[in-house]
């Protein structure tokens, strides 16, 4: 079985402001930095990264809270900082431009790049992101902002209940979920400190910058599974393309990872090299 709350040996590490991320790194070809979501991992774009690598210099970090990157010292889990650690740990890599693609909470934090650094983004891929005030909450994050159960989920979270939120994050068809996919999330959900430091991301009062989408600059493709609410960046993102999934879930990339990688793949090689205005 795989110890995932270990690192393997594709394992990096580097330290920016005082946080150590782990991120992996394959590939050749213009930098591709994949942004993973909440209560997920840099494993959520295996699959992907597998088709993409071919191509690309493909990047991916642990976002602080998660995977083997955990909690950050000041508990500031705003997605401007995400953005800002995210816009530093490219830099401490040495990799000044790069197309950013990212799923759900990565896909905020994405776009939250492009509109404070765009000069440093070739192309931007939003799939099933977040951002919009109206989104719905998934009911696992829900629960961890109820006063009475925070303290026990900050001391345990339970595996079934990890796994029943990972199938009701699905489409109605996937297959995806299963015991290996379970015990990876589980066994990272438990190391040291990502317990609270989830309790901490789901409980912080987030910015509403919905208004400054339209702001937008970089060339956007926007992902979107068709069951998925409260997202509106095609309308508001001057000149995106869209691409609608018919029945995936919110996991996209893991659910229909072919999909995604040749959506990516053909909208980067129509974008290359494109300057941000």
């Amino acid at each position: 079985m795989s110890t995932w709350s270990e690192p393997q040996p594709d394992s990096r590490f580097v330290e920016v402001d005082g946080l150590r991320i782990h991120y992996k790194r394959a590939g050749h070809g213009p930098a591709l930095v994949l942004l993973h979501g909440s209560a997920s991992s840099l494993q959520h774009f295996d699959r992907a990264t597998d088709l993409l690598s071919d191509s690309f210099d493909v990047i991916r970090p642990d976002l602080p809270a998660f995977g083997l990157t955990g909690p950050r010292k000041d508990r500031d889990y705003r997605v401007p900082a995400y953005a800002a650690t995210v816009a530093g740990f490219l830099e401490s890599l040495g990799v000044p431009r790069y197309a950013l693609a990212g799923n759900s909470l990565g896909g905020n934090i994405a776009w939250n790049v492009a509109l404070d650094h765009p000069e440093r983004l070739t192309g931007l891929v939003l799939v099933n992101a977040t951002g919009y005030p109206e989104k719905t909450v998934p009911a696992g994050m829900r629960l961890t902002r109820n006063p009475l159960v925070r303290p026990l989920l900050r001391r345990v979270m339970p595996r079934g209940a990890i796994e029943r939120s990972l199938r009701e994050s699905v489409g109605p068809y996937s297959q995806i979920v299963d015991d290996s996919m379970v015990d990876r999330a589980y066994q990272l959900m438990s190391r040291p400190g990502n317990r609270s430091a989830f309790v901490d991301f789901c409980n912080t009062d987030q910015p509403d910058r919905s208004a400054q989408i339209p702001r937008i600059t970089v060339p956007t493709l926007v992902l979107r599974s068709a069951s998925i609410d409260g997202q509106h960046f095609a309308r508001d993102i001057p000149g995106a393309q869209e691409l609608v999934h018919p029945h995936g879930g919110h996991l996209l990339p893991e659910e229909e990872p072919e999909w995604v990688a040749d959506a990516i793949a053909k909208f980067l090689g129509s974008c290359a090299d494109t300057p941000a205005n």
